[in-house]
């Protein structure tokens, strides 16, 4: 079981400022080394990724005469202005053409073109794209870019506004959840914050996206935020027992002695029930945990460590319920997810473990099992081509996993039985032989493999 870890508070203030600046001038990502013909658009994005923004003007230039209200290319021709040195000439540009026929799409490239320079980040950017606002209300880029000028002046209260108000417009855009969850922690709104967190995972977030999402939830819920310094020594000591040298008798005088003195902290209670737990008390472990719980009710982490003890103890329902809170209060909990997807099958109940899954595969995106499980899924409810999606993706980049190479071929196998048309059952059986074959190849005792094959070619 995982246990928490005494974080350095200087290290996780540089780690946030790290990970919790947002950029505004940032475009689509695509790689700089395709095979395929690469259209202006995307040559002009490699060519500011790779920059050489000398090269993606008169792309952009020309792509921004054609499609004047097409913000991505708006938003990467003033990234290309500003990497080119030219920021002080495209602001005099803008301005001249607003002068000519004031338009919202110049207000907006204004604003991120003043963001660029540290001494007009404040109240010019914020000004331009208060006009580009009242120009053109219901587009939510200007709100959501009004909204990181104040996040980034640490105007928080002031960023909330236009931040809802761009997260009401786009519900789906999850980059959108992550400063407002900022602003929202900021301005003493903690419940909130973890709610935007909550939408942010659920709206398949990128990597990048994540990790910022995990920094910020680090922050929210610091079980050892204003932990008493007279007591880190006593603490290390008892997690030093408990973690590394697996001596939880040791590890639970050095909590009891702590709780002596401060009696009120959460985290040592719940440490303490990590302790017992590792005793096999469950008893004295479920009251240390529910004693956390009252202490730190919005403090994922405790739900969590109740729910795994229910779970060993085969108390299912018990620990569906202690889960489901858990990643309510902290919806960054990878274990947790994994958990509910797990009793949700085992309950029957497709859906919620459908959206389990799925947010484990966000929060896990490079790892098999969370794609594995959430294939399984998608082939319970007869949405083959989810489930292949999948698959593939594992195999795509592990080509030698014979676990998901036969479990495509076990896919195309279903597939191939349940078929109606000739047409779709020659083409799912097809790729099911490749895929059983690959196996057998590897495996050549592989049962499952060669009753599967055997099933298909009695289809023929």
């Amino acid at each position: 079981m995982k246990l928490p870890t005494l974080r350095v508070s200087l290290l996780r203030r540089q780690a946030l400022a790290a990970v919790l600046g947002w950029s505004l001038l940032t475009g689509c990502s695509h790689g700089s080394s395709m095979e395929r013909v690469l259209s202006p658009r995307e040559q002009a994005h490699v060519y500011l990724e790779e920059n050489q923004p000398a090269k993606a003007l008169p792309l952009l230039q020309e792509l921004h005469a054609k499609s004047p209200e097409d913000l991505d290319i708006a938003r990467a021709l003033t990234e290309a202005q500003v990497k080119a040195g030219h920021t002080d000439a495209w602001i005099a540009e803008l301005q001249r053409r607003n002068a000519q026929s004031e338009r919202a799409v110049n207000h907006y490239m204004l604003g991120l073109a003043y963001f660029s320079r540290s001494s007009d980040a404040g109240a010019p950017a914020v000004a331009a794209f208060e006009r580009a606002i009242a120009m053109a209300p219901s587009e939510a880029e200007f709100h959501y870019r009004l909204g990181i000028a104040y996040l980034e002046s640490e105007q928080y209260a002031a960023a909330l506004g236009p931040l809802r108000r761009a997260a009401e417009l786009t519900p789906d855009r999850a980059a959108i959840r992550l400063p407002l969850a900022k602003a929202l922690h900021r301005t003493g709104d903690s419940a909130g914050a973890v709610a935007a967190l909550s939408a942010v995972v659920r709206a398949s977030p990128t990597p990048a996206e994540v990790t910022t999402a995990r920094a910020l939830m680090n922050q929210i819920a610091d079980p050892f935020a204003g932990f008493p310094k007279a007591a880190q020594g006593k603490l290390e000591e008892g997690m030093r027992f408990l973690q590394e040298m697996d001596v939880p008798q040791q590890a639970i005088l050095a909590f009891e002695e702590i709780l002596h003195d401060y009696p009120d902290l959460a985290v040592v209670h719940a440490l303490l029930g990590l302790a017992y737990e590792r005793l096999d008390d469950a008893g004295r472990a479920v009251d240390e945990f529910k004693q956390a719980i009252e202490l730190a009710p919005r403090d994922g982490k405790n739900q969590f460590y109740l729910g795994e003890l229910y779970l060993s103890r085969q108390r299912a329902d018990a620990a569906r319920e202690a889960f489901t809170k858990a990643v309510a209060f902290n919806p960054l909990l990878d274990d947790a997810w994994s958990r509910l997807g797990d009793l949700s099958l085992d309950r029957r109940d497709i859906p919620a473990a459908r959206e389990a899954f799925r947010v484990l595969t966000s929060l896990q995106p490079e790892a098999a099992p969370p794609r594995g499980k959430l294939a399984m899924v998608y082939q319970l409810e007869g949405d083959f081509p989810a489930a292949e999606r999948e698959l593939r993706r594992v195999v795509e980049k592990d080509p030698e996993n014979m676990e998901f190479a036969l479990r495509l071929g076990l896919l195309f196998t279903e597939e191939t039985l349940k078929a109606r048309k000739p047409e779709e059952r020659k083409a799912s059986r097809q790729e099911a032989e490749k895929w059983l074959l690959k196996v057998l190849e590897e495996q050549p005792d592989n049962a499952l493999a060669s009753r599967a094959l055997q099933q298909i070619k009695a289809q023929e």
